[in-house]
């Protein structure tokens, strides 16, 4: 299991905001190509996203599914990219600085498809990718945050935050 860990300087509202807008996910999310549609309603539990997934050229068309949302603290996801496995992530988020702040916690457990036996060996890796994604988490969150205070509404940043439309993303 890969574990990563960052703080933000925006409460942790800010940060469940990006969380919530599915169409941020392909900036801020390694490997994330593009999102080409989403259920209104993200992140309720049964709700998902649908993705292109992969590095360079390869990539693959699957989805996310919300397991459990508890605004703003907590986000569990299924997330598959087959036909290589599926897998729990699990974002938790932690006040600090009397609440101007938050410490992201990012956990990532595969347990399907054939990435689950190369798991042990391929969690440097998945480690080192899920650092990247937290920096650029923490980077769109506290843009937006700083473009429209608390929350980051109305920011111009990536996303369409509030767009109840079902699709998104280029591609």
């Amino acid at each position: 299991m890969s574990l990563n860990e960052i703080t933000v300087d925006a409460p942790p509202q800010a940060v469940w905001d990006v969380l919530a807008d599915p169409p941020t996910y392909e900036y801020w999310v390694v490997g994330n190509k593009a999102i080409r549609s989403y259920d209104p309603g993200w992140p309720a539990p049964g709700t998902e996203f649908r993705h292109k997934v992969g590095f360079g050229p390869v990539t693959v068309k699957d989805k996310t599914v919300s397991l459990e949302a508890e605004p703003p603290r907590r986000l569990v996801l299924r997330v598959r990219a087959l036909p290589v496995g599926k897998g729990i992530v699990t974002f938790e988020l932690d006040p600090i600085r009397s609440g101007s702040a938050t410490v992201v916690r990012m956990g990532e457990q595969i347990d399907d498809g054939p990435a689950r036996f190369l798991a042990p060996a391929l969690d440097p890796l998945t480690h080192l990718r899920n650092a990247e994604t937290l920096r650029r988490l923490r980077r769109l969150a506290e843009e937006r945050y700083r473009a429209g205070g608390a929350g980051g509404a109305g920011s111009a940043s990536p996303g369409r935050a509030g767009d109840s439309g079902h699709e998104a993303g280029r591609g």
